[in-house]
């Protein structure tokens, strides 16, 4: 595929090539809703005719608009049906905070960081910055953390990190633990062990591996205890090498459950802690282990913290807002009012 691209102060002129009526309106969308959702995101406005488009806003956006068609067509090229959902990824790619950066810059990031986490069901693509950085980081650090709010990928991409590293023999464990605490509810009414209460917690990372492996796949590799999902209560006493560990949900976690977590790590492991600090769901009185270890862990070598926030959630477009909402209610200053 190749486009051309022309441009004056506020407006950019797009040709893209070939010019395929169908991939075209596969790109626009139905009644060109799709090019009504950059507009809308960005603040401008794009007209097209045929492979002809034209795009009216600020420098910086419309140019960002255009990376984003470009890009969205060449998705098209092998029947990629492009949706809504795929849109509003690319555009949190090319968030306007990001575009204020030089084309320089961003290429450079680009090149550095972007990177493809290939599993044996599907291929991971970090998206945005930070996600890429995330990506990045896990592979470069043996303790990572990964911080923010709910939608922005983290555990996801934990989990899309380990099964390439077991894949490849980087490791030969996965290890997926969570803390027994969630959304300030109890535990004793559930029937069970401490296991079977705590099952249901962690189907989200169960979700995953079924997504990247397979589930005939990963229940054989749970029975042979490959890939191991526990409440972080069975950590203690251990000593976990040549494995791939991921902390969930890290913010429910005391500080004496954190350091216990966090000097389990042996030789060959990789560790990923995950958390929102703003959803911390322990009793009155507890101090979460992970605002605690971003304090202490902040400039020890070879631990990385990613910090997400509300314009990397790749969730429905409604759930940045819904955090941004919060984040502003809960401001110190708006409590003083």
């Amino acid at each position: 595929m190749s486009s051309t691209l022309t441009s004056s102060d506020n407006s950019l002129l797009l040709t893209l090539e070939p010019d395929s009526p169908r991939r075209l309106a596969n790109l626009c969308g139905l009644a060109n809703d799709h090019l009504k959702q950059i507009e809308k995101r960005l603040n401008i406005r794009i007209s097209s005719r045929g492979n002809h488009f034209e795009l009216n806003g600020e420098d910086r956006t419309v140019r960002a608009a255009g990376e984003i068609l470009k890009r969205l067509y060449r998705e098209t090229q092998n029947n990629q049906d492009i949706t809504p959902d795929l849109v509003h990824l690319f555009l949190q790619e090319s968030a306007v905070d990001e575009v204020l950066e030089t084309e320089q810059t961003t290429s450079e990031f680009d090149e550095s960081l972007i990177s493809v986490i290939q599993t044996p069901k599907s291929t991971v693509r970090p998206r945005g910055r930070h996600q890429k950085q995330y990506v990045h980081n896990i592979l470069n650090n043996d303790i990572n953390f990964g911080i923010g709010p709910a939608g922005t990928g983290k555990t996801f991409l934990a989990v899309a990190c380990a099964v390439m590293a077991f894949k490849q023999d980087i490791i030969r464990r996965i290890l997926l633990v969570r803390p027994a605490v969630e959304a300030g509810e109890k535990l004793g009414f559930l029937p069970g062990d401490l296991s079977q209460k705590v099952d249901p917690y962690l189907r989200p990372l169960y979700d995953a591996l079924y997504e990247m492996l397979g589930f005939e796949m990963v229940e054989k590799l749970i029975e042979k205890n490959v890939i191991e999902i526990a409440p972080l209560a069975y950590m203690r006493g251990r000593t976990l090498s040549n494995a791939f560990i991921i902390l969930d949900e890290s913010q429910n976690t005391t500080e004496e459950q954190m350091k216990m977590f966090l000097t389990r790590i042996g030789f060959g492991s990789t560790a990923v802690i995950t958390g929102d600090p703003s959803q911390v769901d322990l009793p009155r009185g507890s101090r979460s282990g992970l605002v605690h270890a971003i304090k202490v862990l902040n400039n020890v070598a070879g631990i990385s913290f990613t910090h997400f926030n509300s314009k990397d959630v790749v969730r429905h477009p409604l759930v940045q807002r819904i955090v941004d909402a919060y984040e502003m209610y809960e401001a110190p200053e708006t409590k003083k009012q």
